[in-house]
């Protein structure tokens, strides 16, 4: 039997209600900030303060300003970054966001990666070439020691240009703009840096001193077989994408402190004598060096490092780094090669750049996605680590790093590219950031707004790759919507502290060990690296399967201790689960067994690490770690091995499930249901943010772990704002149960209490009949947009606009008034659901002069009390579409809107390009307005 605690009320649309469960009070970065790209620095006063008002108006929390290439045509309006002119732009945005109370980010240089044209070749990224030569006993080497490159440059405006139409040095270009350059290597004969030959008995012989000017070798090879391997740098040549006047030059040498130092040093002359107090936070836009042809995989002094670092000298091993010896030798000394990278980009870049920040009172903004370095480690230096892109795994790796080192924000760049250019709309963003918010992010930065000069023909100036956030996207009026929604789950995500269950080591060492690539790997998610691997495997099962977990690396595990559950310093958790792992270092083992000792539970899945990484004291290490193994007395317990260890256990399995029961592990159970969440604490309780990703309505009891302290359920209803309590009651398995009804593609914030909550019940309303079309004359009139508005038009029934014998409707983009008249239905009910049925793209609705809520999608419905209806009522909807039919008209006509020197305007799938750009001239105009059928439903409240 089960017993009834109180009734639920739950929601289906916006309802009017006091609500009575407050919402969290709002900061500004609770509300969606936005890239603010500069094209060109082309920016004045006015116009600044103009656009950052209407960001305010529309409910951002802040800006992140992007100087990038500039618009064709403004020239003379272009300002040098990091000029006087530039910095006075800076500091008068700093003071009236202020006025504002809009917060300010910048990059920390223009476009990406950093670099800039007071970035000297010394200090520029390096690439490493090699030659590999053979020689039996008395021979000598005839052919010269040389390396010809013969250069090439690669553009980022889709023309060909030779190395000989480029000046040397590259600052001696006048018109770098238009240049458009991503990346040059000059021809050049290039000299070996070092020379080492290899002979039997593990003989080593440096031959670099003789060698002459011209590259002859006099050397003649003593008894044996030698192998002979020469080493050349030079400059790999990446240049800043997307840079702004001014901002043009060679990527830095990210493994290099002097390179750092130097880049930096540039703003702090710039910044002598300005006020930049205001300024939150310093930004870096993804490593994406080696988004290039080679790798910048070297430094100058490279060589002093290794030694230092890894205990050998690795010109002993360079036939090994490079696959000329034995491919075991090989494993270790790639291992040691890509963990000395791995340390420089963290300690010579990502530390140095973060305590630079500390000292100007900012804070450091980082993606380190892409990073050829364990970017867990690199989101954990910096103070908000920031993702990108649409993979949840791949989101994981920020959020885990924020949440296992106790960062208050994980940040997003939010919405690059969803679909094609002006084929997104707020509902499809929506989604994406719900996406966003389960993996853990908890500061939305959208990708983004383009500043334009109020004077720019329509489209204005934008970005290449972007939805388009502009003032000019007639679904502006309705952006405010969509912003309200990021503010409300942001209030809630920023409130309260991270939650999961399980620490998820992270093998990097197994892939520093791989062989078969390059010299370097890039560390993007599990893209490419960790696909169809155990880790890959384990962290989608567990993400399907309700399991809540963060990952962790061997740098942060040094930090863990035990105090009744796992305790990173910023979280606590039930269990260390360790993949089906190969390598593992002596120093990781031991602390897991000391953990182990304390009380803690590792869980190895398929089987413990057998291997030490690395060349140096190999026999040595591997002889501890086998030593530390097989102390380890496991006991067979069904499909589950379980060693006992102080107060705590490691336990190996192959099947998950048992493995993570047998160490006693919870769950949740929304996942198998057809719910995503993230599960958060705060002092109240818990926060789980649910979305319905089912694909279809959701009407369920749900039940939550660690229930017995859970008294009351709160419903917090981001896209209206609206609250109440779900019901309860006691299930067969005597656990409480709550009543959950969410719409395919909706989400809610649920807030657990530990005592009684008297507050408002949320409305849970069932059918009380069918629906009835709204039927009669629509009269639909043309509020604003272009290129003209279409005369106003009247139908029987709802009609797209674009669907009417009206060719200046069909190219129009804007928004449209639909109005039309209806008698109260005869039937009685005490609700009504009005749906709108098809809408593109956005719509508030109004009813009787009162607004009854801006929908966004991908429902445009509104529960309504009956008490709203008259005799006779007035409908009115006012909808935005989007930019495409517009601009396919521009396209079609060969109205200039691509104007932009370096990318122009680039297309996303390669059927909508011409001539290597974005063109909408073959598209048909896409559905606007509103086709319905426009219905009401009689509803009733119904008991559960």
């Amino acid at each position: 039997m089960k017993r009834w605690i109180f009734v639920v009320l739950l929601f289906i649309g916006p309802v009017t209600m006091q609500a009575q469960l407050k919402w969290p009070a709002v900061k500004n970065t609770m509300k969606p900030w936005t890239r603010w790209w500069w094209h060109g620095s082309a920016v004045n006063k006015t116009d600044l303060t103009h656009q950052l008002r209407i960001f305010q108006q529309a409910g951002l929390g802040g800006v992140e300003i992007t100087p990038i290439y500039g618009a064709r045509g403004h020239d003379l309006n272009f300002i040098q970054y990091l000029s006087a002119p530039w910095m006075q732009m800076l500091t008068h945005t700093l003071a009236e966001s202020k006025k504002l109370g809009l917060g300010v980010d910048m990059a920390n240089g223009t476009g990406w990666p950093f670099g800039g044209p007071w970035v000297s070749d010394k200090d520029a990224s390096v690439t490493l070439y090699h030659k590999l030569y053979k020689l039996s006993e008395g021979q000598q080497l005839n052919e010269k020691i040389r390396y010809d490159n013969p250069g090439f440059v690669r553009t980022a405006n889709n023309t060909t240009i030779l190395p000989s139409q480029v000046d040397t040095p590259l600052q001696s270009n006048s018109k770098l703009q238009q240049l458009s350059l991503d990346q040059i290597q000059f021809p050049a004969i290039l000299k070996p840096v070092t020379v080492i030959a290899y002979g039997p008995g593990s003989q080593v012989v440096d031959l670099t001193a003789k060698i002459d000017d011209a590259g002859t070798l006099a050397w003649r090879a003593p008894e044996g077989s030698w192998h002979i391997v020469a080493l050349f740098t030079t400059l790999h040549g990446k240049l800043v994408e997307r840079a702004a006047p001014g901002g043009e030059g060679y990527a830095i040498d990210h493994f290099s402190p002097t390179a750092t130092r130097e880049y930096l040093r540039r703003f702090d002359t710039a910044f002598k004598g300005y006020n930049l107090q205001y300024l939150r936070a310093f930004f870096n836009d993804s490593y994406e060096v080696d988004d290039a042809r080679g790798q910048s995989n070297w430094t100058p002094n490279f060589m002093d490092e290794f030694r230092n670092r890894r205990g050998y000298d690795l010109k002993e091993q360079l036939h090994a780094l490079l696959g000329a010896d034995t491919s075991v030798n090989h494993q270790k000394v790639l291992f040691d090669y890509r963990t000395v990278i791995d340390e420089l980009l963290l300690e010579h870049f990502t530390q140095y750049w973060k305590r630079w920040a500390d000292g100007k009172k900012a804070m450091v903004r980082n993606q380190s996605h892409g990073s050829p370095a364990n970017t867990l480690d690199l989101y954990s230096a910096v103070d908000i680590p920031e993702t990108e892109g649409d993979d949840l795994l791949r989101f994981k790796f920020a959020s885990s790093a924020g949440n296992v080192s106790g960062k208050k924000l994980v940040s997003a760049e939010a919405a690059t590219w969803l679909d094609e250019h002006f084929l997104s709309d707020w509902g499809r963003v929506r989604k994406a950031l719900d996406l966003f918010f389960l993996g853990g992010v908890n500061h939305i930065v959208y990708h983004g707004t383009a500043y334009s000069p109020p004077s720019a023909p329509w489209p204005g100036w934008l970005f290449y790759a972007a939805v388009h956030f502009q003032q000019t996207n007639p679904m502006w009026r309705h952006f405010p919507a969509l912003n309200q929604y990021v503010t409300r789950v942001q209030s809630f995500l920023q409130t309260s502290a991270p939650d999961n269950d399980i620490l998820l080591y992270y093998p990097i060492a197994d892939q520093y060990a791989k062989t078969g690539g390059p010299l370097l790997q890039h560390f993007d998610g599990m893209h490419r690296n960790f696909e169809n691997t155990p880790f890959e495997k384990v962290s989608t099962w567990m993400s399907e399967n309700d399991y809540s977990f963060d990952f962790f690396s061997s740098r942060q595990l040094a930090k863990f201790r035990f105090d009744g559950k796992i305790n990173t310093g910023a979280g606590r958790y039930q269990a260390i689960l360790v993949p089906a792992s190969r390598f593992i270092t002596v120093e990781d083992f031991e602390r897991l067994i000391t953990l182990a000792r304390n009380g803690a539970r590792i869980l190895f899945y398929q089987q413990l690490p057998s291997e030490v990484p690395g060349l140096h004291k190999y026999q040595e290490q591997q002889n501890l770690l086998d030593s530390l193994i097989k102390r380890l007395n496991f006991t067979n317990n069904g499909s589950v091995t379980t060693a006992k260890i102080g107060k705590g256990k490691m336990l190996t399995g192959n099947d998950l499930s048992s493995l993570l029961t047998s160490a006693s592990v919870t769950r949740e159970q929304l996942q198998s249901k057809g719910l995503s969440f993230i599960r958060k604490s705060n002092k109240t309780g818990k926060v789980y943010f649910i979305s319905n990703t089912s694909g279809k309505p959701f009407s369920d009891w749900v039940s939550f772990d660690n229930d017995n302290a859970i008294r009351s359920v709160g419903a917090f209803e981001p896209m209206n704002g609206t609250t109440g309590l779900l019901a309860v009651r006691i299930g067969s398995d005597n656990k409480k149960e709550f009543l959950l009804q969410l719409p395919a593609d909706e989400s809610v914030l649920l807030q657990t209490y530990r005592s009684q909550v008297n507050a408002s019940l949320i409305p849970y309303y069932g059918q009380a009949g069918k629906p009835i079309n709204i039927r009669g004359k629509w009269h639909v009139k043309f509020l604003d947009g272009g290129p003209i508005l279409p005369a106003s038009f009247s139908t029987d029934g709802p009609a797209f606009w674009t669907s009417v014998n009206d060719s200046s409707a069909a190219i129009f983009s804007g928004s449209a008034r639909y109005e039309t008249n209806f008698a109260k239905p005869t039937e009685t009910a005490p609700f009504w659901k009005l749906d709108l049925g098809n809408v593109q793209e956005t719509a508030e609705i109004q009813l009787n002069g009162k607004s009854l809520g801006t929908f966004i999608g991908p429902s445009f419905s509104v529960i309504i009390p009956v008490a709203q209806l008259n005799e006779t009522n007035e409908l009115v909807v006012v909808v935005a579409n989007n930019m495409a039919n517009r601009i396919i008209n521009m396209d079609r006509n060969k109205l200039p809107w691509k104007i932009y020197y370096n990318i122009n305007m680039s297309a996303r799938k390669k059927e909508n390009a011409k001539n290597g750009l974005f063109d909408a001239s073959d598209w048909n105009p896409l559905p606007s307005g509103v086709a319905g059928p426009v219905t009401l439903t009689p509803m009733q409240l119904v008991k559960p």
